[in-house]
């Protein structure tokens, strides 16, 4: 097997996702072209990610990505539903709703536009400065591994949980009565063991996205569509959003997330980006603005020519605190009597509600604004 002829001084990006899209288009406003590697040469549409938060749409700003054209619709409400309890808030300030097919899409056409490259290839491993491909062995002095929620041999996450956390989303069509319920809102439906964010994207398409323990999963036989019905039977208004056409949609599925867990340290020469630096329970909705903000972080230290350990040190310490405050949140809320609370403190104490939602975000940097 044969190494490339990339120049030396080229990085190699694994995973053309939110963090290493970001990490090649500010490498290029550094004036550096690096190679993007993924798996599929088609864009996909990876199952977390579906809203974008104020912070995250000021950091796409920046890097020069328009999500207005690429379909993002408003999000202005909050809503929480536990059972037949509910309640609603203004957010902080506007977020989107947008596929991460859409916003995928967006961010490699900016980054091509910049002048990276892009290549198709399944890395298995990263050794030496060589990442180790099914068509061949890349070799660069720097590489940026932004693989997502996806681990790399020799490089895996830690899953120390009992009970795991399971990703599981369905994607519905537009309807009127959908587009009355969920207009400008997003919404997060709590049950034990879980919850599900449910938001309008491009077209109007329904996103509902799932995050629960493998034994809330269990209680209904390991069958998605046996959870679903269950569901609607605790829920009438996630009943009443799923409508009649929900049977007919297709269920994608991850294993093992390992939410709450932070990198602090890397090998020489290895940046670890987006959930390879920090897993963010998805109910706060800053993954995207996490994956974002480390890929433009690394390549400014990269550019600087700062060392792959100290970025990874101090970029965990800017996660820490909004991952700690989503995941404290998290495993209140998957329990009925920390879930019956949070709707009361959302009536009696909505400010509090908005407070977690600013707290919660990453903070950006002077590091991490444009020139």
């Amino acid at each position: 097997m044969r190494l490339t002829d990339s120049l030396m001084d080229s990085p190699l990006i694994i995973g053309a996702g939110p963090a290493g899209n970001a990490a090649a288009i500010r490498l290029a406003q550094f004036g550096i072209t690096s190679t993007l590697i993924d798996r599929d040469e088609d864009v996909g549409d990876p199952l977390c990610g579906g809203f974008l938060s104020w912070r995250t749409a000021e950091q796409l700003r920046a890097l020069g990505v328009d999500i207005h054209a690429a379909g993002a619709q408003f999000v202005s409400r909050l809503r929480l539903f536990a059972g037949a309890r509910e309640a609603s808030m203004d957010l902080p300030q506007t977020g989107y709703g947008l596929s991460r097919h859409a916003l995928d899409s967006a961010m490699r056409k900016v980054a091509l536009q910049h002048g990276a490259r892009i290549e198709c290839d399944t890395i298995r491993a990263i050794s030496e400065g060589t990442a180790q491909g099914h068509a061949m062995d890349w070799k660069a002095e720097t590489i940026f591994l932004a693989v997502g929620k996806h681990d790399m041999r020799g490089l895996s996450r830690p899953r120390r949980a009992r009970d795991k956390t399971l990703g599981l989303r369905l994607r519905l069509p537009r309807s009127a009565l959908r587009d009355q319920l969920l207009g400008g809102a997003i919404e997060l439906h709590l049950f034990k063991g879980g919850y599900a964010g449910i938001v309008q994207q491009e077209n109007g398409s329904t996103n509902i996205c799932l995050a629960l323990r493998k034994s809330a999963l269990a209680r209904s036989g390991g069958s998605p569509v046996d959870l679903f019905e269950q569901l609607t039977h605790e829920s009438p208004a996630l009943a009443e959003r799923l409508g009649d056409d929900w049977q007919d949609a297709r269920f994608d599925t991850i294993g093992a997330v390992p939410y709450g867990w932070i990198c602090s340290n890397t090998e020489d020469r290895l940046y670890r980006l987006g959930d390879q630096a920090a897993v963010i329970p998805s109910l706060a909705g800053e993954g995207i603005s996490i994956a974002l903000a480390s890929g433009i972080m690394a390549a400014k230290y990269h550019w600087e020519g700062k060392d792959a350990g100290a970025f990874q040190k101090n970029f965990a310490n800017l996660a820490r605190r909004p991952v700690r405050l989503a995941s404290a949140a998290w495993h209140a809320a998957e329990s009925r009597i920390g879930a019956r609370a949070a709707i009361a403190l959302a009536h009696i104490a909505p400010r509090l509600i908005a407070s977690f939602a600013e707290l919660a975000r990453i903070p950006v940097q002077p590091s991490l604004a444009p020139r």
